[in-house]
């Protein structure tokens, strides 16, 4: 059985590599539209386009995963041709009119979610249900690891060869790990769609399975709180992300220098796993899940004031909430999602998230453009309401739930 298996250190490899390649391809992908186009509402824009379209393409490609003998061989597909997508943007910029670009963007985004949620769906497969919880610590690790190298290589890669290049690295590091996502296990058991075992029931409409995973998120509210919660805090850090650029040249020196305060983030954010990987149950995930937004709204309030020290600290201090953050969502996708629909929980959550940073890359080129330190207010007042939109939902949800002894497995 290990044999015909990947192990976890391989899983987990594949995984950042994958990661990293996206991670990169965001500012490399903002960079490379701002020295063609010269324009940060066109570069925001082409950000906002590459992920928007995950909204659609999440809960689609979970549910094709939750029909797949063999899931991983989908997944390895979705990334040669999130690869390729990326490539032809590239090729299109400055080439033939913006609005191709930002459509060819737009049809490439909808395989953005196999990067996160399509290949943390896989992870139960991968180890026994004892160690999962320090496997998900590691695995949200790898989003860390991936956010420390992704923009400092994007960053790099650009002040010394182009951004073309590294959007170019961006896409070769995606397409690399595609064997890595073809070796993944299959499903123990015969593969299960809404109304039963597909070889004993007449296959679902695909859109009854999409709407059989949203109904999934949006009808359990832990899943629900922690979904809107993490959406919110998402177009926070799409509205940072994209003011990046203009950051690094007003406080720094230079644009790429912007992208590179992402390492930062992603530094911090590793260690704060770090720790939560040697105490996987130290903290309840449902408590990160509301208190990490406040600490991410309180700096991106410092980096609104644009001075140096202040915006490294502020970038660090983001890094802090969302590393956590990151790892609670997972722990409680794999608590609450029916083994039937996991993948569909998790790329439908992975794709509003996704929409959710679409959103404030999208709101961030016209906020900018008027006030750059008005831009991160806005961020910061968005990452605020993540804390009473969690306890909204939980208080909603709490009188009609009846209370009624949880299935052991």
């Amino acid at each position: 059985m290990a044999d015909r298996h990947p192990s976890l250190r391989a899983y987990l490899a594949g995984a950042l590599v994958a990661r990293t390649g996206d991670d990169m391809a965001g500012p490399a992908l903002l960079l490379a539209a701002l020295a063609r186009t010269g324009s940060a509402t066109g570069a925001s824009s082409l950000l906002a386009a590459v992920t928007v379209s995950a909204a659609v393409g999440g809960p689609v490609l979970g549910a094709l995963l939750d029909r797949a003998a063999r899931p991983g061989r989908l997944l390895a597909g979705a990334l040669l041709l999130y690869a390729a997508g990326l490539a032809v943007i590239l090729g299109g910029l400055g080439r033939v009119p913006f609005a191709v670009t930002l459509l060819v963007a737009v049809v490439a985004g909808l395989l953005g979610p196999a990067l996160s949620g399509g290949w943390t769906a896989q992870l139960p497969r991968v180890v026994p249900g004892k160690r999962l919880p320090r496997a998900n610590a590691l695995d949200a690790m790898t989003f860390g690891v991936a956010g420390l190298a992704g923009p400092a290589l994007a960053g790099g890669v650009a002040e010394a060869s182009g951004a073309s290049t590294a959007v170019v690295v961006a896409a070769v590091l995606i397409a690399a790990a595609a064997p890595a996502a073809w070796r993944l296990p299959a499903p123990a058991g015969p593969v299960a769609t809404p109304a039963g075992p597909v070889a004993t029931a007449r296959p679902a409409p695909m859109t009854g399975l999409v709407a059989s995973g949203v109904r999934a998120v949006l009808g359990s509210p832990p899943l629900a709180r922690a979904t809107l919660t993490s959406v919110l805090s998402c177009a926070a850090q799409g509205l940072m992300i994209a003011c990046l650029p203009l950051l690094g040249e007003r406080a720094l020196g230079g644009a790429g220098f912007g992208a590179a305060l992402l390492s930062g983030a992603a530094l911090s954010a590793l260690a704060a796993n770090a720790i939560l990987a040697r105490h996987p149950r130290a903290v309840a995930p449902d408590t990160v899940l509301w208190a990490a937004p406040l600490l991410q709204a309180a700096a991106l309030a410092l980096a609104a004031t644009g001075r140096p020290v202040a915006l490294v600290v502020a970038v660090m201090a983001v890094g802090v909430a969302e590393g956590p953050q990151l790892t609670a969502l997972f722990a409680v996708r794999h608590r609450e999602a029916p083994d039937r629909l996991r993948s569909q929980v998790f790329t439908t959550g992975a794709s509003l998230k996704i929409t959710g940073f679409a959103v404030g890359a999208a709101a961030a080129g016209p906020l900018a453009g008027w006030s750059l330190p008005g831009a991160l207010l806005v961020a910061a007042g968005t990452a605020a309401l993540a804390a009473p939109a969690f306890f909204a939902v939980r208080t909603a949800d709490r009188p009609a739930r009846p209370a009624r002894p949880v299935p052991r497995a």
